[in-house]
């Protein structure tokens, strides 16, 4: 058998009354402890950034195709079903779907409130599975096969603040030459918690937009496209940029609402430093922990020197001794922190403020990649940490530790 590994082992054993078993359970307790925390952080931080973005991407899509305008920002210059990039869009195929879109400025009118949204108008094959995590009453408007329907749906903050409710109808004036009203029905409430949306944007049909425009029904505003990968993002906005005509343009979602993706950017360091003051925290304290232990066996080093044991060999012993604290860390802070992370995921113990932070309750993220990471992490960063205590030992004496005792 493996000498160092014998000895660290027999020390290992004692009883637990010990004073070796207390600071060795404080040393578990410490790394366990630290390694839930740095996993719940990466769970929670990856689970808010998914899901302000999942938000932000069901309600616009990955990438817009929309037409240049040179002219009035209010006159949305039209685009053609019968486009190359639409009629061949299958040949592509990293895009999972595309939905056509139209914009409209107008002005909400009630008895007591008055209030301008963006009419955003879609079609039967707008994506309702994914916009349906932002339902909160009612349901999705209805699309007839002839004409346009009058049904819309609004925002929690808008319905609130011109006090409608779901049923309720009410005068809308869109800003064009002449101008032109339509009375619509309210049939849904929508929440994002982004107020990007949730101040301005109504969805209504399509077809309203086009007949209040004079278009054809084959013309749009533009087109909303979801990318199966958003990794590929970027790949597939120069792919499609050099596809489709030259009087058209692509633009990420991403770079729209820039300030919202650079403050999740942010999010990061804050995580990256908050990893590196527990890592250091940790490593200080298996380095106290593990001094004190050599010390408290300083009699037990001196015999075994004597006895002929090489500093090498007694060196291993405390090292084994390092590196199982370490592994029994690392065991309970894995099942803490996954057990927290799914009563979390499952049952929302934690709720937020949604004014403050766009959803109602601490998001989990099962990031399995940054898991194992930090795991191995924690491992290599606090096991060369234990070199430092090592030193101790080939200091040590053989009379001096004897007589230690």
């Amino acid at each position: 058998m493996n000498f160092p590994y014998f000895i660290s082992k027999r020390i290992t054993s004692e009883a637990n009354s010990s004073f070796s078993s207390t600071i060795s359970k404080l040393a578990i307790i410490s790394i366990s402890a630290g390694l839930a925390a740095m996993i719940l952080a990466f769970f929670i931080l990856g689970g808010f950034q998914h899901t302000i973005k999942e938000k932000i991407y069901n309600f616009k899509g990955h990438l817009e195709i929309t037409k240049y305008n040179m002219g009035n920002a209010l006159d949305e210059k039209s685009i053609s079903f019968d486009s190359d990039f639409y009629q061949q869009k299958a040949q592509f195929e990293f895009v999972d779907h595309v939905q056509a879109f139209a914009f409209k400025p107008g002005l909400i009118k009630t008895e007591e409130e008055v209030e301008g949204v963006g009419f955003k108008g879609v079609d039967s094959q707008f994506d309702t599975v994914r916009f349906g995590e932002n339902m909160r009453q009612g349901r999705f408007i209805h699309h007839p096969k002839e004409g346009y329907s009058n049904e819309v749906i609004l925002s929690q903050h808008i319905s609130n603040k011109l006090r409608l409710s779901i049923g309720d109808e009410f005068m809308i004036h869109f800003v064009q030459n002449p101008p032109r009203f339509r009375k619509l029905k309210l049939v849904g409430i929508y929440e994002t918690g982004l107020e990007e949306f949730d101040k301005s944007v109504m969805i209504g049909d399509l077809s309203m937009i086009q007949r209040l425009n004079g278009w054809n029904e084959d013309q749009v505003g533009g087109f909303e496209v979801f990318v199966k990968d958003i990794g590929q993002i970027d790949e597939a906005e120069d792919i499609l940029f050099n596809a489709i005509d030259a009087d058209l343009y692509v633009d990420k979602v991403s770079d729209k609402y820039s300030q919202i993706f650079d403050w999740l950017g942010l999010l990061n360091q804050n995580v990256t430093v908050f990893l590196g003051l527990i890592l250091i925290v940790a490593c200080f304290n298996m380095i106290s922990i593990l001094l004190i232990l050599i010390l408290e066996r300083t009699y037990m080093i001196g015999v075994l020197q004597a006895l002929g044991a090489s500093k090498r060999q007694i060196k291993r012993i405390f090292l084994f001794k390092g590196i199982l604290l370490v592994t029994k860390g690392l065991i309970y802070g894995n099942v803490i922190a996954l057990l927290i992370a799914l009563l979390q995921d499952q049952f929302h113990l934690v709720p937020l403020d949604a004014a403050n932070y766009y959803m109602y309750y601490v998001p989990i993220s099962w990031d399995y990649e940054s898991l194992i990471g930090l795991n191995v992490l924690t491992f290599l960063v606090v096991t060369l940490a234990l070199g430092i205590p090592m030193t101790v030992v080939s200091r040590i004496k053989p009379i001096t530790a004897i007589r230690f005792n």
